[in-house]
């Protein structure tokens, strides 16, 4: 019974990640935050940043209250989520960790094949 109860609320939580992993990459977030939300160039990393910042940043952007010129564009997007989505988005963003190497951005070519350039 323990162990059913046990697989029944990580298949939950598991669901939530992943709709919310959904909804992060439907929404474009990784376009500019990254797809890990590591952050690219002006825009900030938010993987990682404790849960309470990033909620109080979403309501804040769901009052129309931005930080920056740049970051008024993510209010529409914080519209866009309702209440519990608002609370999972913050949570999943908190627990969110790069999956990929280091040296994700590295050009890989082959100098014989280049025409010495």
């Amino acid at each position: 019974m323990k162990t059913l109860l046990f697989l029944s609320i990580t298949t939950i939580f598991l669901s939530a990640e992943s709709s919310m992993q959904q909804l992060y990459l439907k929404n474009a977030c990784n376009s500019c935050h990254g797809i890990y939300g590591e952050g690219m160039g002006a825009s900030p990393r938010l993987q990682g940043v404790r849960e309470e910042i990033l909620l109080r940043r979403l309501k804040d952007l769901q009052k129309g209250k931005a930080r920056s010129a740049n970051g008024a564009i993510m209010i529409s997007f914080a519209k866009s989520l309702d209440q519990n989505q608002t609370i999972q988005m913050a949570k999943y963003l908190s627990n969110l960790k790069t999956e990929v190497p280091d040296d994700r951005y590295d050009i890989e070519y082959e100098p014989a094949g280049d025409g010495g350039s």
